[in-house]
């Protein structure tokens, strides 16, 4: 495992997902549950919405590692045939019942991002909201075979990823990534055509991710935090900044 994925004792692997979810501790050894899943802002990711309205996005999306689902919601909502799939249940359950009560249809499946068992070949686009940086070294070369399994020829790849780039006063380097390590795993199957930086919006404030108990578990998990440049969006929303990249199936 790389140096990107392991910092000291703990790895990306060892985060639990689907107790994010349960809000239950995240972490093995650490006896932290978080207020807040720190990805689910309730909405979808302003930068996710920026790619739709230029038209580039076409059905049927596969929104990979879809959480809570309101990526996919938001997609389907202007006229996409989207499938979400996660691998926490808890999550898919919730966001099933979002898509109800919203009056959307969405398909949400559980699958491991490694595999994609139960899906196939008929996906046009893949939409990746801070999956990949979740996954370690093998993952991610799996998780791009599956991924090409799974699209059709010339499907368009958008991942948005922790960047190894302009900290913005919050790191956590087990899960930034650079672009060598894009190139690298996505190589044979997705050919890159462009990766620019940009930013992904939190569901944390200064004030939470500085809170005592907060701060001492992500801390653990080996992040840097630098109140002073902390960066947030209008709504006081913490952001950080991520790889926005495109690729093309090969």
């Amino acid at each position: 495992m790389s140096d990107d994925a392991r910092r000291g004792d703990f790895a990306v692997e060892d985060v639990d997902f689907e107790a994010f979810y349960r809000g239950e501790p995240a972490v093995q050894g650490l006896d932290v549950a978080f207020d807040v899943a720190p990805w689910d802002i309730g909405e979808p990711q302003p930068a996710l919405v920026a790619l739709e309205q230029t038209g580039r996005l076409k059905s049927a999306i596969l929104d990979a590692g879809c959480g809570l689902g309101e990526n996919a919601m938001f997609l389907a909502g202007r006229g996409h045939r989207v499938t979400g799939f996660d691998g926490a249940a808890t999550a898919l359950a919730r966001a099933r019942d979002r898509a109800l009560a919203r009056g959307l249809d969405v398909e949400f499946v559980q699958a491991d991002a490694t595999r994609l068992e139960g899906l196939e070949q008929r996906f046009a686009t893949v939409v990746d909201s801070a999956l990949y940086h979740c996954l370690g070294d093998e993952e991610r070369t799996a998780y791009a075979a599956a991924l090409h399994r799974v699209t059709l020829p010339g499907a368009q790849l958008h991942v948005f990823c922790f960047a190894d780039a302009d900290s913005g006063g919050f790191r956590m380097p087990i899960m930034q990534v650079s672009q060598h390590d894009l190139r690298t795993h996505l190589a044979g199957r997705w050919d890159v055509r462009s990766i620019d930086l940009t930013h992904y919006t939190t569901a944390l404030t200064p004030e939470l991710l500085l809170d005592e108990r907060h701060r001492s578990a992500f801390q653990a998990m080996g992040a840097d935090i630098d109140r002073d440049a902390l960066r947030t969006d209008p709504r006081g929303r913490v952001t950080v900044p991520v790889w926005q990249l495109h690729a093309v199936r090969t």
